[in-house]
């Protein structure tokens, strides 16, 4: 019934809206064509009255047209804002981020709506007296503005090697006087005579253009019209953040700014063609200066990144819906190589793959930008690997320590609980000073989700920022999400701060970028990946570094994630990333079955940073955990036959199963580096020989609230790290014969 009731409310809301809106736009062309009659009349009686001044462009005068047009449409928006909350506040079904998420869609709608009223009337106003003959006064400058800046591009200079003839195309809203056409034909032959070339001229007419001129020489556009000035308003505002109770009233004031301060000015930009577009994938001819890697724009307003150049053709992956794309349609060059906001405002947030947000929470103010392929550090800016990162995971920081800085692989099957150990790395970073980057690849929506709600739980979100490309998405924002992620935490890295970034997982981004080189036509190698998977992966995970002192000190560490089949370590792509990495954490699944959490093989995980990324505490305490458990796995993979074993290799079997039930631990309960070498010495000591392995739970939980009752200032000695000296070992045994004094 709940959905039902919520179905018909919206209804309503739709039905009342086109009612509302109708009314307004009609009401606004009415007045407009009598307001613009009255204008008529009064431009005759003036011009018969006395002689016309010289024309001069005014920018001011363009906002007082427009005032009494926009002060109609704001009472409309009020209306429709009121009508908007009052149906939100019916909807009980939905929490108060939702119905924050509703009233900002609802009112992006109507600012995309509000500026295309606003830019019809602008239309209107500049195609009549006293506009037309004031813009038209400025040709004869404005065109001797664009002569003195056109040049010959690379691209340009390379078409004229194989073709005789460079294309230019002057294009106006009115007809041009011959002066200024011939102006153009001597100014670009002369352009052209200095490398040996010849032009063709073509004049067009366009009265899209509404007024001012465009040049086009070859791909390279020079635009001196409202068109142009238009087009970037409206970019600009469809961006700008919602930041008042009264977003009419703030379109209103941003416009009327804008309009009061318009003065057209050069821009220059190169256009292509778009040849062929299907799954994703669009092949252009023309833009030859663009590089890889850049952004382009479709008229339909979609954007994409070049990832494919050729002699003939360029691919461009489509960030949007594709199929909004025709064949034959314009593409702009952007003029910058894909990029992505950073900055502390992107912390407690969920982004897509360019940083746009997902999580309804409203507009991120983000002061910057970085490009999502960048350089990694050289060797010299780097510093060695010698700080810890505690996970708080007993397993991991005893027996393949992380360092901040390093770059760890998490390998296993499926279901083994690769995401469960980055997230309580994540959570263990709680007040260390250390920003958090998880960067979901092919995940569903419901496991993002609840990815989040956990990191809130436990306080992480705060430190935190998720870049999700979730299943549904394409390709291309799967291929690139886990650039964007290293580019947000390099912001981070060279402010001198430490990161820890997850990339969950790069299984999932090796399909995207093997489905996007076969759409790109580019040849697959062994099981079905381009040659240059490698490649991929390395120049992304080489980003991650400790710099150097000079540079700050700061760092990415990275836990890469790699999922296997049936336990197969030495397939294609993990083999490629464990190359890569400094170390592997692998998961077996038949560990996980056994009840072993979490499930790490210690024969084949190792990090080969080792001891460095260790205190010397846990160092000392651990130095000879791994050499035992080795022994155990040996010793009860043997006993597993059946055969008489003596009391000595009892003992170790015991003492092994011992240690494996100490290093269980749950699901986000990480630990303090303390506490794990207090607890790893105490077991390998044999202070818990006497106690039952399904009471080991028990001994792990009493253990550390009766040092920190009895023996606080032994707990504080060891919080610092340093090495136990004979004494240190002496007291810490004594203690522990305390402890187990008292579970007898």
């Amino acid at each position: 019934m709940k959905l039902i009731y919520v179905v018909i409310n919206f209804l309503i809301l739709a039905g009342i809206l086109i009612f509302f809106c109708r009314k307004m736009v009609i009401h606004l062309f009415v007045d407009r064509r009598n307001k613009i009659l009255r204008d008529l009349d009064e431009a005759r009686r003036i011009e018969n009255s006395e002689p016309p001044k010289a024309p001069e462009f005014v920018p001011e005068n363009l906002a007082a047209p427009v005032n009494d047009t926009l002060s109609e449409v704001t009472t409309a928006l009020a209306q429709e804002k009121a009508l908007t909350e009052a149906k939100i506040a019916q909807v009980e079904t939905f929490g108060d981020r939702e119905c924050r998420e509703i009233y900002r869609v609802q009112i992006e709608k109507t600012k995309r709506k509000f500026f295309q009223v606003m830019k019809e009337q602008v239309v209107e106003i500049f195609s009549k007296e006293p506009y037309l003959s004031r813009i038209r006064a400025q040709e004869d400058d404005q065109l001797d503005e664009i002569l003195s800046v056109i040049k010959l591009t690379p691209g340009d200079m390379a078409y004229l090697k194989y073709h005789d003839v460079l294309y230019v195309t002057l294009t106006s809203a009115f007809p041009l006087d011959p002066a200024l056409v011939k102006k153009v034909d001597e100014a670009t032959t002369k352009l052209l005579n200095e490398v040996h070339g010849k032009t063709s001229l073509w004049v067009r007419e366009d009265p899209d253009l509404i007024g001012g001129l465009r040049l086009r020489i070859g791909d390279t556009v020079y635009d001196y019209t409202v068109a142009e000035e238009l087009y970037h308003f409206e970019k600009n505002i469809s961006k700008a953040p919602i930041t008042t109770d009264e977003p009419s009233k703030e379109v209103l004031e941003e416009f009327e700014q804008k309009a009061a301060n318009f003065v057209p000015r050069i821009h220059v930009y190169q256009l292509g063609r778009v040849m062929q577009i299907s799954d994703g994938i669009c092949w252009m001819d023309g833009l030859a200066d663009i590089m890889y890697g850049e952004v382009v724009e479709f008229d339909c307003g979609e954007r994409g990144m070049i990832l494919d150049i050729q002699p003939e053709r360029i691919g461009c992956v489509v960030f949007g819906e594709f199929s909004n794309i025709e064949s034959g349609s314009r593409v702009r060059r952007v003029g910058r190589i894909a990029s992505v906001p950073v900055g502390d405002a992107l912390l407690g947030r969920v982004v897509d793959a360019i940083g746009n947000p997902i999580d309804g929470e409203g507009y991120i103010y983000a002061t910057a930008k970085r490009p999502i392929e960048c350089h990694a550090p050289g060797i010299l800016d780097r510093a060695p690997v010698s700080k810890p990162l505690h996970t708080g995971i007993k397993a991991i920081d005893a027996l393949v320590p992380i360092g901040r800085g390093q770059r760890e692989l998490i390998i296993g099957d499926r279901q083994t609980g690769k995401t469960a150990l980055a997230l309580d790395a994540i959570i263990n970073q709680k007040g260390k000073n250390t920003v958090c980057i998880y960067v979901a690849i092919g995940q569903k929506d419901t496991t993002i989700a609840e990815i989040k709600d956990r990191l809130v739980q436990y306080g992480a979100m705060e430190y935190t920022t998720i870049v999700a490309a979730n299943a549904s998405g394409s390709a291309a924002t799967q291929y690139i999400a886990p650039f964007s992620g290293t580019a947000m935490a390099e912001y981070f890295m060279y402010a001198g701060r430490d990161v820890l970034i997850i990339y969950d997982d790069l299984s999932k981004h090796a399909v995207a970028y093997r489905e996007l080189s076969l759409l790109l036509h580019r040849p697959s190698g062994r099981e079905a990946y381009p040659g240059d998977i490698f490649y991929l992966h390395s120049r992304l995970l080489e980003r991650s570094a400790h710099l150097s002192e000079e540079l700050g000190g700061g760092s990415i560490t990275a836990l890469p994630i790699i999922e296997t089949l049936a336990g197969d370590i030495s397939a294609y792509i993990p083999t490629n990333v464990i190359s890569i990495t400094d170390g592997q954490i692998f998961l077996e699944g038949e560990l996980f079955r056994e009840g072993q959490r979490p499930a790490i093989n210690v024969g084949l995980s190792v990090s080969r940073v080792g001891g460095s990324a260790q205190t010397k505490l846990m160092k000392q305490m651990s130095a000879s955990l791994r050499t035992k458990l080795a022994q155990y796995r040996e010793l009860a993979d043997f006993t597993q036959l059946g055969t008489e074993i003596d009391e000595d290799t009892r003992r170790i079997l015991d003492a092994g199963a011992h240690l494996m039930e100490a290093l269980k631990q749950g699901r986000f309960k990480p630990l303090e580096d303390w506490k794990q070498a207090l607890l790893l010495f105490a077991v390998s000591e044999g202070y818990a020989d006497g106690v039952a392995l399904d009471d080991m739970g028990k001994f792990e939980n009493g253990l550390f609230p009766f040092f920190e009752a009895r023996h606080g200032t032994l707990v504080e000695t060891l919080k610092t790290g340093k090495k136990a000296d004979t004494a240190l070992l002496d007291a810490i045994k004594s203690a522990l014969e305390e402890y187990r004094g008292t579970l007898a």
